[in-house]
This record gives structure tokens, sequence and C-alpha cells, in this order.
């Protein structure tokens, strides 16, 4: 019976040396909102989603108190919505570029036109 009770008390000990990760929850928030803002939702939805998702598992998590497990998610969060917001700004890039290349082909028909 002591062995039993000085384990679950390590266990009570472990989990309250765990700082709350209020920095890295906000950090993440940070990180969805940078995300949706750049395009996540038009041209990386299921990782902006995974991001939500993860965030709102990682706020539940704090709410009871499982600091270990809402820091974990709150970073994973982070990561999938950075990579949204990465995913996001190709896109655009890659949009601006088929843009571009369509008008220097307009302007090379327009250009053959008046020249001939």
């Amino acid at each position: 019976m002591l062995v039993v009770s000085a384990i679950l008390i390590a266990g009570v000990a472990g989990c309250a040396s765990t700082p709350v990760p209020t920095e890295q929850i906000a950090v993440s928030k940070a990180a969805v909102t940078s995300a949706t803002r750049s395009g996540g939702n038009e041209y990386a939805p299921m990782e902006l989603r995974s991001a939500t998702e993860k965030l709102t598992r990682a706020e539940q998590a704090m709410a009871e108190e499982n600091y270990a497990l809402a820091k974990r998610l709150a970073e994973q969060a982070q990561v999938d919505a950075r990579l949204a917001e990465t995913k996001a700004g190709l896109a655009r890039a890659q949009k601006a570029l088929q843009d571009a290349e369509q008008s220097n082909r307009v302007l090379r028909e327009e250009l053959n036109r008046t020249t001939r």
C-alpha cells in the first residue's frame, strides 16, 4: 500500500511540475489566425482544419489541467497552421506566376499582330 501511495504522489507531483502552457496556446492561436488571413481556408483547408481542431483540443486539455497534453497539442496546432500558411503562400505565388505568364502571352500576341 505504501508503494502504491508513493507512486500516486509521484504521479501527481509530475503533473504539477508541468508549467501551464499559456504562451504556447497564445502563439498557436496567432499562427491559426495568420494562416486563416493568408488564405488557408482556400488553399490549405485540411491543414488549417487540423490546426484549429488541435488548438480546440489543447484548450480543452488546459481546462482539464492536463498541461502536458495541452502543450503538445498546441505545438502541433502551431506546426499545422504554419504549414497551412506556407501552402497558401505557395498557391498564391503559383497563381501570380500563371497570371504573369498569361499576360506575357497576350502581350506577345498583340506585339506580333501589330508588327505584321
